[in-house]
């Protein structure tokens, strides 16, 4: 972690997509931390260095993981959620919203309360995701089909890139995916909410991303024309924008 601490320096809870690990955020880590940010990205159970059976893995397991390390800063963090990372940073705040500074929604699951992936995945037409899962034997995790995985969520990552990281991509958990947020305006709804979305992904389609930010109302949209994996394809623009909501540049609201 970087020394160069400056008055804007943040503390970033950075909390991965479905199937990938803490390590998905290496490359925009890296530039934060270079930046004078702190930098935490959690495992969450049965994802990278976490060997949690899939099959003992709740949505509330995902949301614990993140409150522990709230609970463990001694000051507000920004946090951030990448696809179904969204659900999971909702619900902790919620939990936890006097540890939150701000909320940051990246090609991610923006919900209201009652929300979940599975009704809000629900009836949606073109993504290659949804429309390439597999079911494992046991019916306790999920996985995308291997022939369309990269074009689902990482088509503009150069190919021997993703293979290199292809090995660390896991089996998703399915109870995660029914369980509900529960959140209130007076408590996750008081936090300052951004949304990153992603105009050329193939997994949570664009036109999906725009209904849930303009449902449910945020301080800034940032727009990126990546795929699912901004993080992969465009670590420094994405990692500039997080900048921006570090340093508190609030600029206009929803479009």
């Amino acid at each position: 972690m970087s020394t160069n601490r400056t008055d804007s320096s943040r503390t970033f809870v950075l909390v991965h997509s479905a199937w990938l690990g803490s390590w998905a955020w290496e490359p925009v880590a890296s530039i934060l931390e270079k930046e004078g940010h702190k930098i935490i990205a959690p495992d969450l159970p049965a994802h990278g260095k976490d060997k949690t059976p899939p099959s003992e893995v709740t949505l509330d397991s995902y949301v614990k993981t993140v409150t522990d390390v709230l609970d463990s800063q001694p000051e507000p963090v920004i946090l951030v959620g990448h696809s179904i990372g969204g659900i999971i940073i909702s619900q902790a705040a919620e939990n936890r919203p006097d540890k939150v500074r701000s909320l940051v929604y990246i090609c991610a699951f923006l919900l209201p309360s009652g929300g979940s992936f599975m009704k809000a995945t629900a009836g949606v037409k073109g993504s290659m995701v949804l429309d390439n899962l597999v079911m494992g034997d046991d019916q306790t995790s999920v996985m995308i089909k291997e022939e369309v995985m990269r074009e689902a969520f990482a088509h503009d990552v150069p190919a021997e890139a993703f293979s290199s990281v292809r090995p660390r991509i896991v089996p998703e958990p399915t109870a995660p995916l029914g369980g509900t947020i529960s959140v209130t305006e007076e408590r996750w709804g008081r936090i300052p909410r951004y949304y990153v979305e992603c105009t050329a992904d193939n997994a949570i389609p664009p036109d999906v991303q725009r209904a849930m930010y303009t449902a449910i109302p945020v301080s800034k949209v940032f727009s990126m024309k990546t795929s699912h994996a901004p993080n992969f394809s465009a670590p420094e623009e994405l990692a500039g924008y997080l900048q921006i909501v570090a340093t508190g540049e609030k600029q206009a609201a929803t479009p």
